[in-house]
């Protein structure tokens, strides 16, 4: 480890100028001999490294981001090589290089403040030496091998012996408890920000050659972290401690506000935005309004999460536009409610009431009389011809004319029709005086 740092001494004396800035703070304030001051000033220099990478982090984001646009061709050539594992991966990395992608991008911000890490490695492991180091002189050496973290002075290592501790006026106890917690709590937070990432963050339904990678990462960090964390002295402790903290909130705001798309955390991204935007009618800010802008954009290439947003919306009366806003859709009818107030969404289908048997079968009588009913009322009764007993009222040269207008009777009918033979069936026709 000494070697490594010693590669990284040119920047040793901006990293030491920066902490004994921050000492001269917070030294007026807690004291300078104290262990508050300078283990603050190393979580001073954390934080500003830590926003001095920012846009480092945001060039993270949008890598991983363009790589998510990559998902629908990585799914074709999974389904076209999937039994040709080799094949397989030679095409991701081709389909990598034309879109300018890496998916190792996630580790640009350990590369990145790996400097920082080393010179403050080799800046405290001078002072665990006694020998000066870049702006810090005889009088800040003593003050530094004077403070205490929690009883464990800030250069001393978890395998430093009982005889060194002593010289720097603490118990070899206190140190070995000190440090295994510290130890603990940073493999602790390399542990969980991984994992949040993989189980939250990370659209499984695209499998990579690389996820099973980062798996492995998820729990090799975490034991490099503690195998190695034994030889770091107690301040290169705070520094890591205070990084990985740093990472896992800045993760957790990332997860929460800005989710990749298909995984956990956009499901419970869209559905607290379905809330706050039907409760609203409207998105509220900037960010919300992309979020949407980017869902529409997507078209038919959305997931099921996005497509469940857009259908909930579309129930609740709603409609996502290009631009990001939602407005109230005109495709969607607006039931009125007993109260006359308006509720959005498909008003109910208004089922019959269901009859009982009585009420069926007085029903169907009623329509059986009121079709007799018309029948007779369509139907023309005709006249009774008048028998020999009455006495007829026209003359006798009429009723050949009127026979003679009556159409003829049709073959095989017997000479009468289907009504008078209805008519008369019954009656007698009585016999003719003439008979008699």
């Amino acid at each position: 480890m000494d070697t490594i740092a010693s590669l990284f001494s040119f920047i040793t004396t901006p990293v030491s100028w920066v902490i004994v800035q921050f000492h001269s703070l917070y030294g007026a304030i807690f004291g300078p001999d104290t262990g508050w001051a300078w283990g603050l000033s190393i979580v001073s220099l954390v934080v500003l490294i830590r926003i001095c990478l920012i846009p480092l982090f945001v060039k993270q984001i949008k890598a991983t981001r363009a790589m998510q646009t990559l998902q629908p061709e990585m799914k074709k050539i999974q389904e076209r090589y999937k039994n040709d594992k080799q094949r397989q991966s030679e095409e991701m990395m081709k389909l990598y290089k034309e879109s300018g992608t890496n998916p190792l991008s996630s580790c640009l911000p350990i590369l990145a403040q790996s400097p920082f890490f080393f010179a403050l490695y080799h800046v405290l492991n001078s002072i665990a030496n006694n020998e000066t180091i870049g702006v810090i002189n005889e009088s800040l050496l003593q003050s530094a091998q004077k403070a205490h973290i929690f009883g464990a002075p800030l250069a001393v290592k978890f395998t430093d012996s009982a005889e060194k501790v002593e010289a720097l006026n603490a118990s070899i106890t206190d140190v070995r408890v000190v440090t295994a917690l510290m130890i603990v709590l940073m493999s602790f937070s390399q542990f969980y920000t991984q994992r949040q990432l993989m189980t939250k963050n990370v659209d499984t339904s695209v499998k990579t050659p690389f996820m099973q990678q980062q798996k492995m990462l998820m729990y090799i960090f975490p034991i490099m972290f503690a195998v190695f964390g034994i030889n770091f002295p107690v301040g290169v402790l705070v520094y890591w401690l205070t990084t990985n903290v740093w990472t896992m909130g800045q993760q957790m705001y990332v997860i929460h506000n800005n989710p990749t798309p298909g995984s956990k955390a956009q499901a419970a991204y869209l559905e607290r935005l379905f809330k706050h935007v039907t409760s609203h009618g409207k998105t509220r800010n900037r960010r919300e309004r992309t979020i949407v802008k980017a869902i529409v954009a997507k078209g038919r290439d959305r997931n099921e999460h996005e497509r469940k947003f857009i259908v909930g919306l579309s129930k609740e009366g709603l409609a996502a536009q290009a631009d990001g806003t939602v407005v109230k859709s005109e495709a969607v009818a607006v039931a009125v409610a007993e109260d006359g107030t308006p509720t959005t969404g498909t008003p109910k289908r208004q089922q019959p009431k269901r009859q009982s048997k009585a009420q069926r079968q007085s029903g169907i009588t009623k329509a059986d009389d009121a079709k007799a009913d018309d029948a007779k009322a369509d139907d023309v009764e005709p006249k009774a011809e008048p028998t020999s007993l009455t006495k007829s009222d026209e003359p006798q040269d009429a009723k050949p004319a009127a026979a003679a207008q009556k159409p003829a009777p049709k073959p095989g009918s017997g000479g009468r029709s289907k009504a008078q033979s209805g008519q008369r069936k019954g009656q007698q026709r009585p016999k003719s005086p003439s008979k008699k």
